[in-house]
C-alpha cells in the first residue's frame, strides 16, 4: 500500500520475510487460483502508524486465516488493495505484523512451529478448562509479550481464541486493549471453514469464495469495562448472539 511516508511502516528484509515468501509461494494457489479470494474495504489499512494496531477477527482454521491476512497486508503495501492479482508482492512481503496463538497449537506439528517462526505470539490456553487457570485471566508474561509485539508492530487476534462460530469472546482482548489503547481494526472473514480443514493445511473442496472484510476502525472507550469492550467487539466481528441465527 502506498502509505504516507511518515506512516509508513519498515518492511524488514529478515529470515522472517524469506519464511513468509515460501509460505506465501505455496499457499497462493489454495487462495487465489484454485479458490477464489474477495476483499472489502482494505482502505482501512491506509494511513495507520508503524505500531499499536490490533486487528480482531473471528476464526474459522488453525492456520489459514493468518496466511491469508499476511497476503493481503503484503498485496495491500504494494498498492493492491482490492485483489491479490500476481503475487509479486512475495518478493518483499509485508512483516510489519505479528498475530497472538495458543502455545499448544503452534508447538504440536512441524507445520504449526514453523508458522510460529513467521509471527507468532504465543500465549497459554488460559480457557482451557484442564488448565487450571481462570477462564478470564491471562497469564502475565502472555500480557508482557504482547504488549511489546504491539509496541514495535501491528497484531492480529483471534477474541473467541477457538474455530467454533458465535463461541463467546474472551476478556483478555479487551484488558490488552484498556492496558495498550491500540488503534483497534474488526476483520470479519467467511468461506474459511468451508475451504479448509480446521487443523492443519489440508484442503475440504476447491472453487469456494474466501472472503475478508476490513471495518473501520472502533471509537472506544478505554476506560470502560472490560464487558462492555469485549461486547463491542463482538458485534463488530460479527459475532455476537444477535448475528447467530
Amino acid at each position: 500500500m502506498k502509505f504516507k511516508k511518515k506512516y509508513n511502516p519498515k518492511v524488514r528484509s529478515t529470515g522472517k520475510s524469506t519464511l513468509l515468501s515460501i509460505i506465501g509461494l505455496l499457499s497462493y494457489p489454495f487462495i487465489n487460483l484454485f479458490n477464489s479470494l474477495k476483499i472489502n474495504d482494505s482502505n482501512h489499512l491506509d494511513n495507520l502508524p508503524e505500531n499499536n494496531v490490533l486487528f480482531v477477527s473471528n476464526h474459522q482454521t488453525y492456520f489459514w486465516d493468518v496466511i491469508t491476512l499476511y497476503h493481503i497486508f503484503s498485496a495491500h503495501y504494494w498498492d493492491k488493495k482490492k485483489k491479490l492479482g500476481i503475487p509479486y508482492y512475495l518478493i518483499r512481503p509485508f512483516t510489519n505484523i505479528n498475530y497472538v496463538a495458543a502455545g499448544s497449537t503452534m508447538s504440536g506439528s512441524l507445520v504449526a512451529r514453523m508458522f510460529a517462526l513467521a509471527g507468532a505470539v504465543t500465549v497459554k490456553r488460559t480457557w482451557n478448562s484442564s488448565s487450571g487457570e481462570k477462564l478470564t485471566g491471562l497469564d502475565i508474561g502472555d500480557t508482557r509479550n504482547i504488549s511489546r509485539s504491539l509496541e514495535k508492530n501491528w497484531l492480529i487476534t483471534f477474541p473467541q481464541g477457538t474455530t467454533t462460530a458465535f463461541a463467546p469472546g474472551r476478556k483478555g482482548t479487551a484488558f490488552i486493549i484498556k492496558q495498550n489503547k491500540p488503534i483497534v481494526i474488526p476483520i470479519v472473514i467467511k468461506g474459511f471453514s468451508n475451504t479448509f480443514n480446521k487443523k492443519g493445511i489440508g484442503i475440504k473442496r476447491m472453487k469456494t469464495t474466501l472472503e475478508v472484510t476490513f471495518k473501520a476502525p472502533l471509537q472506544i472507550d478505554y476506560n470502560a469495562s472490560t464487558d462492555k469492550i469485549l461486547d463491542q467487539i463482538m458485534d463488530a466481528i460479527e459475532q455476537s448472539e444477535k448475528f447467530n441465527g
